[in-house]
Formats: C-alpha cells, structure tokens, sequence
C-alpha cells in the first residue's frame, strides 16, 4: 500500500466502519488510517464474523476485500445489499482484475479500490460513503418536480436515480436525442454524495478529435506549440464531482484506450507532464446511438462498453408515454409565459397526445415555444401547434426522417463552423432583416411578407436582437 501522510478529518460525530481482511497487517493498516480520520473500527477476518458483526452492530461503512477464506467480497456485497442495504460497502480488489472490480459494482458495492491501495485514494472513497449516512439522512432524493412524469416508467426511474445516487458506480443512459439523458445524469449527480462538487458535461461529437487528449486530460504550459498556460482539463476540472460524457460513441477508438485506462487507473498524466495525477471522478455517459451495435462492428471497443456500462439506465421515448404530455405540456408552457401561462384547447392537447414526437421532449419544448408566439387571446389551437404532418409515416420511417433532416442541419452547421442552433438562428435573422429591408422596416408590412403575425415579428426581434 502507499503511504499519504495527510489527515482528514470527518465532520459530525464518531462514525463506524467494518474492515474485512484476513491478513492481520492489511487490517492493522487499515485500521490506522481510518482512526486518523477519526473513525471507530471493528474488523472480521472472515464473512461468518462480518455479517455477525453486521447483525449487531449498526455501521456507517464496510470495506471488504475480495478473497476471504469463506468467500469473496461479493457475497458480502450481496449480503449486505439483501440485510442492510443502507450500509455502503466498498471492495478491495487485485490489481488489474477489473472484471471482479465491476461484478462488484454490479451487486451493489458502493464502489471499489484496487491494490497496491493508495490511501488518499481510500480517503476521498470513504468521505464520499459517508455522506450517505446520518449526516445526509435529511436530505430530500425526491426528483418528481425535476422529472416530470407519472407514467409508471417515469417512477421506476426517479427511483432508480435515487438508488443510483447512493453509488459510484458508472451509469450509462441510453435513449434517443431529445429524451432528456443529460438531466437524468444531472439528477444522479445531485441526489449523490458528490452534489457538492462539480457536474461537468462534455458533448464527445463536438470536441475535434486532435484536441481530444488535451481537453480530457489537460496539459503543461510550454507543452506544444500555443500551450501558453497550464491547463487542468476536462477530469481534473471535475474532480470530486462527476464527469457527464454525452455522445460517448463519437469518441475515436484512440481515445476509447486511453479513457480506459484512465477509468481504470483513477488517474490522468496531462500532456507534457512526467507522472500521472490522481483523479477522484464519477462516470456517466449517454448516447443515442446503439452502442452494443457499434462494439459488433468493432467501432467501440467492447472493454470499455462494459466498462462504463455497468449499470445502464434505459429512458423511454415521448411516444411510450403518452399519458405525461398534459403535464410536460404545462410545465413548459409556465416557463415560457411572460405572464400569464397559455392554455392548451381540448383539441391542442388530443394533436400532441397523437403525435409520435420523433425529437421527444425537446421537439415538445420547440413546438411549444413556436405556438406561444402564434396563438391570439392567449388560447393555443391546433393550428398554432404547425405539428408535421406524419401520419403516413410508421415510427420506423418517423425516426429515419428525423435523422436525416437533423443530419443535414448537423453537417451544413458544421461546414459553416457554427454550432447548429446558432446556425439556425442565424438564417432566421436573414430572412427577417431581409423582409425588413425589402419593406423599408416597415414592421407591419415585412410580417406580412414573412407570413407570421406583428406579434409573432415582435417576439423574433427581441428574440434574435435584431435592432
């Protein structure tokens, strides 16, 4: 083990944690390192006296090793899980065997260390698994005003956010564009130990891929041509907190091996530095691309598809519940208003229950928007919606469209070297300056040749800060 000399203390009262080790000098070790810390130990040296242990006693923490002579690490993982499942329980595992690393995670371990163990690596662990004791017992993990749903697909995922908090285990959220994956990530985040900390997202499509090392893993100044200063990186600049990757499967297999290994060794070596730098940071990503699909055709590298998928977290599409778009609707609808909130007629609300909405809740959020500038006496119809028209279409074909269309924006935006929504923005300020231009400013008359209401001009003015 390596040896940190540095102290940290725990606030709040005396805690308890359980050390299980049959080799008397790694429990001795342990012990001291905890008791600098100022947490009181027990130690077993099997599973029969830990879970005896565990009957009696109530603890804030286990640390288990992995081989016991009755055992393994795991069976006490889900002994624990079944007896006291608000105990976090974390493994000590052998160098390199990453496969019982993650077994472990995946039966419930609150995460894991690997030997040669690196105290202050054990340190910032064991802080964060004790944040989820008494310290934090009052501390509200509800998420139901945050996402927004009472299907019953929605509730099994505002409680799987409340389980997945309790762990540090990486999570993948898989589901199409549009479904809300970086807010799940962000509800992870918060309702964990590591909320105080920061949530760092990065889009991994919109990183070129010669930067890529640089922004993940940081450099030196001096260290290439233009590296002016020191810069951290995209890791270090979340350390202790969570590093959200969004797009994951947009990362060239080059950069797959080497975020492998970072994930794996818990540190990062940024570019022109001589040793590596240790980084305490949780995991999550996201794509909406079928990402077993990609490892069988060798396009992301299977060991690290299990390695950020050892919990995947599915969110539905828009479509498979139907029955949360009145309240997604209202919701929205109360963020966009001015003042007082537009209504949905009975007939408004019946159009948006039967559309598929291959974009999900931002293709809502959109259409919405647009309707609150097209509706009069504040009452939104279905003609104010302007829904495609897909009713010829199966939902197949829906999301073939969609892809397209959003394909085409995506690469046109990218040869003008504008991110999409500004490029978006960008030709809807054309068309108006135009129409302004050609009807000498006239408000009145360019609305009329743009084919939307005064009103409708107004809010776009203000909107694109056009003067």
């Amino acid at each position: 083990m390596t040896q940190n000399d540095s102290n940290c203390d725990m606030p709040g009262k005396l805690q308890n944690a359980l050390i299980v080790d049959d080799e008397p000098d790694i429990r001795e070790l342990l012990e001291l390192t905890l008791g600098r810390m100022k947490i009181h130990t027990r130690a077993a040296s099997d599973l029969a006296q830990a879970k005896t242990l565990l009957t009696t006693q109530e603890f804030d923490f286990c640390l288990t090793d992995m081989r016991l002579p009755d055992g393994n690490g795991i069976d006490l993982v889900r002994w624990i899980q079944d007896t006291c499942p608000q105990t976090p329980v974390a493994v000590i595992t052998a160098y390199g065997s990453m496969e019982s690393a993650v077994e472990a995670l995946k039966s419930g371990a609150f995460d894991f260390v690997s030997k040669p163990v690196d105290l202050q690596v054990l340190r910032n662990l064991i802080q964060s698994a004790l944040k989820l004791s008494d310290a934090d017992e009052h501390f509200d993990r509800r998420s139901r005003d945050q996402l927004l749903g009472n299907t019953e697909a929605m509730r099994n995922i505002r409680a799987k956010i409340v389980k997945l908090g309790r762990s540090q285990a990486p999570v993948y959220i898989s589901g199409e564009s549009g479904t809300g994956k970086e807010l799940v990530a962000r509800l992870i985040h918060q309702k964990g130990p590591r909320r105080d900390k920061p949530f760092v997202p990065v889009n991994c499509g919109a990183i070129p891929a010669e930067l890529m090392e640089s922004e993940f893993f940081g450099y030196k100044k001096g260290s290439f041509t233009g590296a002016g200063r020191d810069n951290p990186g995209l890791f270090q600049a979340a350390q202790g907190g969570t590093l959200f990757l969004d797009e994951i499967a947009e990362l060239p297999v080059a950069m797959q091996v080497k975020l492998l290994r970072v994930i794996q060794e818990k540190a990062v070596r940024p570019i022109g530095e001589q040793k590596e730098v240790a980084v305490d940071v949780r995991i999550l990503s996201a794509t909406h691309k079928n990402l077993l699909e990609l490892v069988k055709k060798n396009e992301f590298r299977q060991d690290l598809y299990y390695r950020i998928n050892v919990i995947e977290l599915p969110i539905p599409p828009l479509r498979e519940r139907v029955d949360d778009i009145a309240l997604l609707a209202r919701q929205i609808l109360q963020q966009l208003a001015a003042q007082e909130t537009p209504r949905l007629s009975d007939q408004a609300l019946e159009a948006l229950q039967a559309y598929p909405f291959p974009g999900n809740v931002r293709e809502l959020e959109n259409i919405l928007e647009r309707a609150v500038t097209l509706c009069e006496n504040n009452q939104i119809e279905v003609e104010d919606l302007q829904l495609p028209d897909t009713e010829s279409l199966s939902p197949q074909t829906q999301d073939r469209h969609t892809n397209a269309t959003q394909q085409a924006d995506t690469q046109t935006a990218a040869i003008t070297n504008i991110p999409l929504e500004d490029y978006l923005d960008h030709r809807e300020k054309e068309a108006i300056i135009k129409a302004l231009e050609k009807t000498r400013y006239n408000k009145t008359a360019a609305a009329k040749l743009l084919g939307i209401t005064f009103r409708q001009l107004r809010y776009r003015l203000k909107k694109l800060n056009i003067n």
